[in-house]
């Protein structure tokens, strides 16, 4: 069916090929030049862009502000960092990762959900600080300074294996894994699922009298939430070799919001739109001056007073008014109708 939401992630979905377009020519750049920096910026980019999607899942759809959304990420990196010391397999890294914070969600999900608002957002800030001084106590793993020595893993592909510590292919590897998370988000809200999660945000007290469950549909989206920050935290590791307990920091939440914010709340692919611009501001400005958060501040301020929408938010209306537009547009008929000759009979 054709409807506003349906519209919206058409548009959206036109900025996603644009992004995957700007991606791959950034990866043929890299590969050419033997430039690794911005290839490795980039794919931290893309994984913090993960953890941003699970935030506008959350609060672009269903108006829930989740303050602690580091926390499924830091368990993902932190399950697939001891999966890797023990057994160096990618896809057991990131099945254990995806285990773990599907069982971790289902617990915060239990708690979080009993409350609403301002409410949920300080429960979901709490849960994350309490696991993260958890881990930053644990000699077992690494207390403070965190866990390091995480192998360089081969990702095998049947016959085919790509390195993670190539900086080419491991960049086209999360792209692909980063898209797919959002594909498989956009489609679940492009579904029913979507507008019950619509309607939670629009009026929560009616969505009862249709039929549904308040409490099934804000469940699974959390779950669904964290699944999607733990699988992008379990890449995390195999990027960088090692992980802390800044991961599940506030600071982490905090820069996802950012970025979504950045980006456009409720717009899905402005979450990894905000992350690839707010790591980049960082990393730019921050050789600069040491100060750069001053600067991002400022950037964010004058973001959100002049483009309250996001940057995706502000494009996206003129995307879609030109696809409505072109589905309004009447189709010019393939064939010529026969005209009838000066001499022919006539019925």
């Amino acid at each position: 069916m054709r409807d506003r939401l349906t519209l919206s992630m058409r548009a959206s979905h036109l900025l996603a090929l644009v992004f995957v377009a700007a991606a791959l020519a950034l990866a043929a750049i890299g590969a050419a030049s033997g430039d690794t920096f911005y290839l490795r910026l980039g794919t931290e980019a893309l994984i913090f862009a993960g953890l941003a999607l699970s935030v506008d899942l959350l609060l672009g759809y269903s108006g829930a502000l989740s303050l602690g959304q580091a926390l499924y990420f830091g368990i993902g990196a932190y399950v697939s960092a001891l999966t890797l010391l023990k057994v160096p397999s990618f896809w057991l890294a990131m099945a254990a990762a995806g285990g773990a914070t599907l069982v971790a969600s289902i617990i915060g999900g239990l708690i979080a959900n009993r409350v609403r608002g301002v409410y949920f957002a300080l429960i979901t800030f709490g849960l994350a600080q309490v696991v993260a001084k958890v881990v930053y106590n644990t000699r077992e793993l690494g207390a403070s300074d965190g866990m390091i020595g995480i192998p360089v893993i081969e990702i095998g592909f049947g016959p085919v294996s790509v390195s993670a510590g190539n900086p080419v292919g491991f960049f086209l590897i999360v792209l692909a894994i980063i898209m797919g998370l959002y594909g498989l988000t956009a489609y679940l809200l492009d579904t029913p699922f979507g507008r019950v999660l619509t309607a939670l945000k629009a009026n929560e007290k009616r969505v009862p009298f249709l039929g549904y469950s308040v409490w099934r549909a804000r469940m699974f989206s959390y779950v669904l939430a964290g699944l999607i920050a733990g699988l992008s935290g379990a890449l995390y590791p195999m990027l960088r070799g090692f992980v802390s307990p800044e991961l599940m920091f506030f600071a982490t939440s905090g820069n996802a919001v950012i970025s979504v914010i950045l980006g456009g709340v409720g717009t899905l692919i402005g979450a990894i739109y905000g992350s690839v611009l707010l790591v980049l501001l960082k990393s730019i400005i921050g050789s600069w001056t040491e100060h750069h958060l001053i600067v991002i501040g400022l950037i964010f301020m004058v973001c959100v007073m002049f483009l309250p929408k996001g940057l995706v938010g502000f494009i996206r209306p003129r995307i879609e008014a030109r696809l409505l537009a072109g589905a309004r547009k009447p189709v010019a008929p393939s064939f010529a109708p026969a005209r009838l000759e000066a001499g022919s009979a006539k019925p």
